[in-house]
């Protein structure tokens, strides 16, 4: 596995994204245990150390997997981030509830890593609206060793970031961005200029959809061909997850894995 530095950390570079767990009968609410806990377990006793879940993740009951099958692995050997659900907007000024239910349901005493979910045009006034008290309860909870890393992820425009990094930056030790080789220069995800602010505040970034969600994996024939003609041993994938990787900002590229199969073969790119 290849690690990389970040503050005193060293942290996977590819990370267990928990929002695509293996479920029974298509039903995303309904975790299939057993074979969720294989993947946890393969993924953990072959070098990853970062695992990413949040509040709203198979309809809550990705916290409760976290919880249930990290447990059982020494606290201090692993890192878990979850994030605060502020995508609904009905949840602003309950983020001590949310919070302290979190932490019960990942059976923890503190998250590594934990963010404002979900920065976009639709809950940037209310994120930074003191009325709330969202940072400063955040704050609190990290002065208070509850939370050991506070940052973001964001869906929305470079402006957004960038009014969100003016605002919060001091206080933002990491973003979470979805870049892909697809989204880089599509002006609606902004995915280059989101990630060159990030860069440009000093803020290290965690990567999601590095395959935009399976797309990049499975390509028309006749660019799966070029790939091919390049060389011939790497899948469509792997091509996907290392161009991510050449990034120097990135920190750990999470990937929504749902078999051990599909970690074994992340691991032969970034491993």
């Amino acid at each position: 596995m290849v690690y990389r530095r970040f503050q005193d950390l060293e942290l996977s570079g590819l990370g267990l994204g928990m929002m695509r767990l293996p479920v029974l009968d298509g039903n995303d609410s309904a975790v299939d245990e057993a074979a969720a806990a294989e993947l946890i377990d393969y993924a953990y006793k072959n070098g990853i150390n970062y695992f990413d879940t949040a509040w709203g993740y198979h309809d809550g009951n990705s916290e409760l997997t976290a919880g249930k099958y990290l447990s059982r692995y020494p606290r201090e050997s692993y890192y878990l981030a979850s994030k605060f659900p502020g995508y609904d907007l009905s949840n602003m000024g309950k983020v001590e509830e949310i919070f302290e239910k979190q932490l019960e349901k990942c059976r923890t005493e503190y998250f590594d890593f934990y963010l404002f979910h979900n920065v976009y045009e639709g809950n940037i006034d209310a994120y930074l609206d003191p009325q709330y008290g969202t940072l400063e309860y955040l704050l609190k909870q990290k002065e208070n060793g509850r939370i050991r890393h506070l940052g973001f992820s964001a869906h929305g425009s470079v402006e957004v970031i960038r009014r969100f990094l003016e605002a919060y930056g001091r206080h933002m030790e990491f973003c979470q961005l979805q870049i892909n080789y697809m989204d880089w220069e599509d002006e609606k995800v902004q995915s280059r200029k989101c990630y060159e602010v990030a860069v440009k505040h000093g803020v290290p970034v965690v990567v999601m959809e590095p395959v935009k969600g399976g797309t990049l994996a499975s390509l028309p024939e006749d660019i799966a061909g070029m790939f091919a003609e390049a060389d011939g041993n790497r899948s469509c994938a792997s091509w996907a997850m290392r161009w991510v990787a050449s990034h120097p900002g990135v920190k750990v590229i999470l990937s929504g894995m749902s078999t051990p199969e599909q970690v074994e073969g992340n691991l032969a790119t970034l491993g």
